[in-house]
């Protein structure tokens, strides 16, 4: 629960709990110049119909005595709509002042909560309504900067992505998939279609589907060779491409339209 005072035109302090306002029974009584007891003031109001729970609430304020410290003592807060009625009672100035002061401070409130149509003088409707251009402005201004950064920023989480991917060498299928991932429609045959016709892939010849020199060069790739014993007792020798750290950063970045190097 949270709770703040405001001294609007510094006459009476006008506390706000939980979005509702209240004012010190002790405040008011304080202003008013009354010079009974409190307690007995403060009884001899409610006998105009206010309810506990519903008008007031029993608190405590404190109060600092003679060698500095604070005490405990008895208090209520009022509604404002308690506190207005209770300063029109006192058939005072003192009276007409705080309620007055009260109007005043709802309208105040009202000004800086409602929107300007709501407002009835013309020249505040208009004071208002300049207001909120100005503030429509402002969170216009806000929110184009806050595009811009996410589309700065963009490049720099994919690479992000991608590094977590790329502590390792993966297939060209494997790199499909983490297109996929980044919202790129490819499967392994069309992305290896892409490279060939992109040039970086063989695409004829006995070093089909190998990495071309331009790939090798970029550091795309890495090759990896396999032995395999034929019955006959000779050796196979596969050579499969692979996808280097490098080049899973460089293809994410590419298919999604950012500049690589």
């Amino acid at each position: 629960m949270t709770e703040t005072t405001t001294n609007v035109g510094a006459l009476i302090p006008i506390s706000e709990k939980n979005g509702k306002r209240a004012v010190s029974a002790r405040d008011l009584y304080n202003f008013l110049g009354c010079t009974e007891r409190f307690q007995s003031w403060f009884e001899r109001q409610l006998q105009y119909g206010f309810t506990e729970g519903i008008d007031y609430t029993s608190v405590k304020s404190f109060t600092v005595v003679g060698n500095g410290a604070e005490k405990p003592i008895d208090d209520y807060a009022m509604t404002i709509n308690m506190a207005k009625e209770v300063s029109m009672i006192q058939r005072n100035e003192k009276g007409k002042a705080a309620r007055a002061y009260f109007i005043a401070c709802e309208q105040k409130l009202q000004e800086l909560v409602s929107p300007s149509y709501m407002i009835a003088d013309p020249i505040k409707r208009a004071e208002k309504w300049i207001e909120e251009q100005k503030r429509l402005k402002q969170l216009a201004a806000e929110n184009e900067q806050q595009a811009e950064k996410i589309a700065k920023d963009k490049p720099k989480v994919l690479f992000a992505d991608a590094v977590s991917t790329s502590k390792r060498s993966c297939l060209i299928a494997e790199l499909a998939k983490i297109l996929q991932q980044n919202g790129v429609d490819i499967g392994q045959n069309r992305l290896f279609g892409w490279m060939r016709k992109n040039g970086y892939l063989c695409s004829k010849g006995q070093y089909y589907n190998q990495p071309t020199q331009k790939a090798m060069e970029l550091g795309l790739f890495e090759l990896k060779q396999t032995s395999i014993n034929k019955p006959d007792g000779t050796v196979l020798v596969t050579t499969t491409p692979k996808v280097s750290g490098k080049g899973q950063i460089y293809f994410v970045n590419k298919f999604l339209g950012y500049e690589t190097r």
